[in-house]
């Protein structure tokens, strides 16, 4: 998989198993190039996640992409692993999961 060059915001991990991610304890872009593993994401106009990158070691080992309900709440969630197998799970405008 291929990385954008840039990011909107960088983070060190994220917690829970929900999604989005929840992505936690942010960085710098500068101190990336200090570390094996970052995440580096993506955001639409109304700050919500739209691309999550896993990069270890400059390469994206995972990868999740998002997409919104009118209401905010998450529509789809498409997940790529590093053998670019594609999981797309599709939530409806509750936000459980169809």
């Amino acid at each position: 998989m291929n990385s954008p060059e840039h990011y909107d915001r960088y983070y060190l991990t994220y917690s829970g198993i929900s999604l989005p991610l929840q992505l936690v304890t942010p960085m710098e872009k500068a101190d990336t190039e200090n570390r094996n593993t970052y995440f580096g994401a993506l955001y639409d106009d109304q700050e919500r996640t739209t691309l999550i990158h896993k990069v270890v070691y400059g390469e994206v080992e995972l990868e999740h992409r998002y997409g919104y309900h009118d209401n905010g709440t998450l529509q789809w969630a498409e997940i790529r692993d590093d053998d670019d197998e594609v999981q797309r799970l599709e939530f409806d405008t509750n936000g459980q999961r169809i």
